[in-house]
């Protein structure tokens, strides 16, 4: 009786610490990011995004997909010390010979491309990340689902950076220190990993190891980890080496803030995804298909107005989260908040649908194809349109990963979709936003100042959309009211 309660409790915990990390990582950006793009130069801003994301290819080369294998075989060996210490050694070889490979390709590449000679010091400086990342071996808090230590060191590394960062960076050209801040910070974290991790494993490198046991599966994920990144990714890399530090530096402030408000979604969102799958898995088909309309219907109403708030306020939360000088990035923001509505579908239709099913690889096929697309796209529009035909390609590659992954999800999508409530959602949704659009044009156009313009729409849009829904009696906004309701009501009664 009281190991369960044990458990439960310790389950509980682990929840909230996990809901904090997701809040954490949401502030966290929106106290450094306003502060960082005010004192740091656009080229600067374009050298140190350019320069980590460059070095995100080399840290998944020597991730090599292990941490995702890693959790899924060696849960099994968790509770046997000794099965246990032998796998993760094992693991820990093959992710430090898959290290030295990504340095080599790192080192061959800064030599063979001339175009990145601008960048090197920073890449130098980003890269030391790749071989930390390895000694930290995340994957074995996650198996022991340590989320207490995670935690208190993330929060802990975060505070000590933003310190760093409001001490030392000052001037336009501090992009070099801003990078060894934010390099210090995981490197500190994954030191404390490794040392921390001999409490779990006895953690040491072998000469001899059975890697063609693992390599086989962990090179399938691994593909589908590249696909990902690719397509994650490219419209950066391609617009740095079309157009310049500039130019990314102005679409990184795009991106960063679609990526916070995204982020927002997804955290609500994410949730109900093992509920999903233990349903699916259960062959409890009537459950599943009514949780999975109520996600939809949710998705509905909290995508589009977020979608066109972006849009209708981009230039003002551009100045106000970056300045005056990242003007330009209002444009190709009001294009990319597009992509919000698209890849939160897409992100349904993949983890709520093709992954309980087991269509993985449907799923690794999506990616490759979007991934292809989303650089043959950008190598056309970046020449044309720079910034704003990066933002572009981002939509319709969303567009294109949501549509396969429909197709391939018809049949288990088809009685959701045959539900009228969710075309009446979509309706109430749309009704709602025109009123969302005519409260911030009306608001910009009569209201100079951008801080309390964005304020005064926010309020008066938030509240003006919600009415609409009610008296247009939408149900997924009462069933989300009530449920609100009920949270409260269980709170009050504990206390």
């Amino acid at each position: 009786m009281s190991n369960s309660n044990k458990k439960q409790c310790s389950l509980g915990v682990n929840a909230i610490l996990n809901g904090l990390q997701s809040v954490l990582n949401l502030i966290f950006p929106l106290i450094t990011f306003p502060y960082v793009s005010r004192i740091l130069s656009v080229d600067g801003m374009g050298i140190y995004n350019f320069s980590n994301t460059y070095v995100g290819y080399f840290l998944l080369i020597a991730g090599l997909g292990i941490t995702t294998y890693a959790v899924r075989e060696g849960a099994k060996f968790r509770d046997n010390y000794r099965k246990m210490s032998d796998f993760s050694s094992e693991i820990f070889t093959l992710n430090m010979i898959s290290t030295l490979i990504a340095y080599i390709l790192l080192v061959l590449s800064l030599l063979i491309f001339n175009a990145l000679n601008t960048y090197a010091l920073c890449i130098l400086i980003f890269s030391v990340q790749i071989l930390f990342t390895t000694l930290g071996t995340n994957w074995l808090y996650v198996i022991y689902e340590d989320y207490a230590y995670i935690t208190s060191r993330n929060i802990a590394f975060k505070i000590v950076s933003v310190i760093l960062l409001f001490v030392f960076v000052k001037k336009p050209t501090d992009y070099f220190v801003y990078a060894w801040i934010t390099v210090l910070a995981s490197v500190g974290s994954n030191i404390l990993n490794y040392i921390h991790a001999k409490s779990f494993v006895n953690l040491r490198f072998l000469w001899r190891t059975k890697w063609k046991t693992h390599l086989k599966p962990i090179l399938i994920i691994f593909a589908s980890a590249v696909a990902v990144n690719i397509y994650v990714s490219s419209d950066n890399t391609i617009l740095g080496l079309i157009k310049g530090n500039y130019e990314v530096g102005i679409y990184g402030v795009s991106v960063k803030i679609y990526t916070i408000v995204a982020s927002l979604l997804t955290a609500i969102l994410t949730v109900t995804i093992p509920r999903l799958s233990a349903l699916y898995g259960k062959k409890l088909f009537d459950e599943y298909h009514a949780l999975l309309n109520r996600l939809m219907n949710l998705l509905i109403i909290l995508a589009f107005p977020a979608m066109t708030g972006l849009m209708m306020l981009s230039k003002n939360i551009v100045i106000i989260i970056a300045g005056e000088k990242y003007i330009q990035a209002s444009t190709s923001l009001a294009i990319i908040a597009w992509a919000i509505l698209f890849s939160l579908f897409s992100w349904i239709f993949s983890d709520c649908v093709l992954l309980p099913a087991k269509r993985e690889k449907y799923l690794l096929k999506n990616t490759i194809i979007t991934a292809i697309f989303n650089i043959l796209i950008n190598l056309i529009f970046i020449p044309l349109w720079s910034y704003d035909g990066a933002a572009l390609s981002t939509v319709l590659a969303e567009v294109m990963s949501v549509t396969m992954n429909a197709y391939y999800g018809r049949d288990i999508l088809k009685r959701t979709f045959s539900n009228r409530s969710i075309l009446k959602n979509i309706f109430d949704s749309l009704v709602g936003c025109i009123v969302v659009v005519i409260i911030c044009y009306v608001v910009n156009s009569n209201i100079d100042s951008y801080i309390i313009g964005l304020i005064i729409s926010v309020s008066l849009a938030i509240v003006a959309y919600f009415s609409v829904l009610l008296l247009m009696k939408n149900l997924a906004f009462k069933e989300f009211i009530r449920a609100v309701s009920n949270v409260l009501q269980r709170r009050r009664s504990r206390s």
